[in-house]
């Protein structure tokens, strides 16, 4: 299954998320002042104390607004208020709802780059989702060699000179989803499984040589969140379908 996304539509007033529904929301991470004023009031004193953690002013509002997005996100689709959702954690730092008795668990992701942020959501199935801005100086071949598999560092090599950027990213974003899904952080070994790469080329994952378990429970989509932007999203199964959705206040 491949997906390559270039529509962004506006969400209908009631949202709908069977099980086999991936829900993927774009909102950008410059607000104005009086909208990080709202989220401010929505979040709690713990998530005030996380953003006052950030160096600069611009990294403290950009992660006011992505949170803030976040709870009005999942209120919509569990019917309550922002302010009411309470969230855990992992044991490899990956976020979750608290579940509700009786409900099938929502699970979502978020991911964020320059001046985008990504929010997946699902019912009952995992998924991870990364989203990175193509900048020349970050796609080195020393982080290849550092955090690719040897087959995926020969398929980027052999990749014309003026693709070899875009494979990169096409690489990261897929291994980044693939293992924020998966919610074992780097105790999956990024050079243990492989990903497709190349430009047009179906995002898939290849092999997986880290567990007895294979990747064919698992399935990898490309995105296209906006100009310079190259995204991916890894969920659980085959059997779903995506829509995107374009936030906005």
């Amino acid at each position: 299954m491949n997906y390559h996304s270039t529509s962004w539509r506006i969400p209908p007033e009631r949202l709908q998320l069977e099980h086999d529904d991936i829900h993927i929301w774009r909102a950008e991470l410059s607000q104005s002042v009086l909208t990080r004023q709202f989220f401010l009031q929505i979040l709690t004193s713990d998530e005030h104390s996380k953003a006052k953690r950030f160096y600069s002013q611009k990294d403290q509002d950009y992660f006011i607004v992505a949170r803030g997005i976040l709870r009005i996100i999942l209120s919509r689709y569990l019917h309550v208020e922002p302010h009411q959702l309470r969230f855990c954690y992992g044991p490899y730092g990956k976020p979750a709802l608290i579940e509700t008795p009786g409900r099938e668990a929502l699970r979502f992701n978020v991911s964020h780059s320059h001046e985008l942020v990504l929010f997946g959501v699902a019912r009952g199935r995992e998924l991870g989702l990364d989203i990175e801005y193509m900048r020349e100086g970050f796609a080195s071949a020393q982080l290849a060699e550092q955090f690719f598999s040897s087959s995926e560092i020969a398929m980027l090599r052999a990749l014309p000179t003026d693709q070899q950027m875009e494979g990169f990213f096409n690489c990261w974003t897929r291994k980044e989803a693939y293992v924020k899904a998966r919610g074992k952080g780097l105790s999956l070994p990024l050079d243990r499984f492989d990903v497709s790469l190349a430009p047009g080329e179906p995002a898939a994952l290849l092999s997986v040589r880290a567990e007895r378990q294979g990747g064919s429970d698992w399935s990898l989509l490309e995105l296209s969140p906006g100009p310079g932007y190259i995204a991916a999203v890894a969920a659980e199964g085959r059997d779903w379908r995506l829509s995107c959705w374009q936030w906005s206040t």
